[in-house]
């Protein structure tokens, strides 16, 4: 994987050869993204059932239950975490009849298969959402939900991906995205490669481009998605989807129905996490702060279906009613 705090200063990639390791890259944000943490998750309990050394059906699963907990212990907001362990649980449950080698063969199959379906949903996601898009279009983004955030091609980056390869004139504006600093570093470092033309701006700035009308639409990624249609994303989402309902803007959230928690009634459920002092007290190990000073880092934050004009999936465009919406998915 592409160590994602190194960029956009140093594109270096790292091997994960254990659990632990994956475990550890998922919690430090090597690697960070809904559908990319599922992928990785799926991989790292490969990785860990491949080293069990046991000769029964049940020892097996002993160990494995403790894997896949540590790996779930990484990061608590985003689902396709949970999704991609449970559905390793699952496989393992389903084939209780087999070897163990047996077992750590299919697991290994899953673990491929979990990466080559989400590049394909991606790439889904992508086709459905373009038609949101006209040509000449101006787009705000806040995070990354490209790429890098995936197995591959992205969701609202994927969503733009897929407007400017069917021709399309756009141009997009990334928020910064403080305090980690996802828009500056990987989103503007992804559409760079990608020839699409790309402004990065500050998160304070977004206001005033949509008052000057030079902002359409906006698009955000979701780290999870109730199934009343609130989504969770990266800290400041919540205050650019206000900014956008304000100024008659429509806001769009691209993701997989993997990000979809049909067990939560509404956002107020969606467990969020917090973060590190240091990440806003610092950047790049310099401190931009007073030593000691108190510091609260909600990562993620809440926006209400109100809000929403709609959610793009691989299975297409959902508009409200979302509850109701959402239910004829499942």
């Amino acid at each position: 994987m592409i160590d994602q705090t190194r960029l956009p200063v140093e594109e270096i990639y790292i091997e994960c050869l254990d659990y632990k390791s994956v475990s550890d890259a998922i919690r430090n944000m090597l690697i960070r993204g809904a559908p990319a943490i599922g992928v990785a998750a799926a991989m790292g309990v490969s990785l860990g059932a491949n080293k069990i050394n046991a000769d029964s059906y049940k020892s097996f699963l002993l160990e494995f239950q403790q894997i896949c907990e540590e790996l779930a212990g990484s990061r608590p907001t985003a689902v396709n975490l949970f999704w991609a362990i449970n559905r390793m649980k699952k496989v393992t449950k389903d084939n209780n009849d087999k070897t163990v080698d047996e077992i750590k063969k299919i697991l290994k199959d899953e673990a491929i298969k979990i990466w080559k379906e989400d590049i394909a949903i991606n790439k889904s996601i992508g086709k459905h959402g373009q038609e949101l898009i006209k040509d000449g279009d101006t787009i705000l983004t806040h995070c990354n939900a490209g790429a890098l955030a995936t197995a591959g091609y992205g969701t609202a980056l994927g969503v733009i991906r897929a407007a400017w390869d069917a021709g399309k004139k756009i141009n997009v504006l990334a928020n910064e995205t403080r305090p980690f600093l996802q828009g500056a570093r990987l989103t503007t470092w992804e559409l760079k490669k990608e020839n699409i033309p790309v402004k990065l701006i500050t998160d304070s700035m977004a206001g005033h481009f949509m008052k000057k009308k030079e902002i359409q639409l906006v698009i955000v990624g979701a780290d999870r998605i109730a199934s009343n249609g609130d989504v969770a994303n990266k800290i400041g989402t919540y205050t650019v989807a206000i900014l956008a309902k304000e100024h008659q803007i429509p806001f769009y959230v691209a993701a997989p129905l993997s990000t979809l928690d049909m067990a939560l009634t509404s956002g107020d459920q969606i467990p969020i996490e917090e973060r590190s002092h240091e990440e806003v007290t610092r950047i790049n190990n310099k401190t931009i702060a007073p030593e000691g000073i108190d510091v609260a880092h909600p990562a993620f934050d809440v926006t209400p279906n109100k809000w929403v004009n709609a959610i793009v999936t691989e299975k297409g465009i959902i508009r409200p009613p979302f509850k109701e919406n959402i239910k004829k998915l499942f």
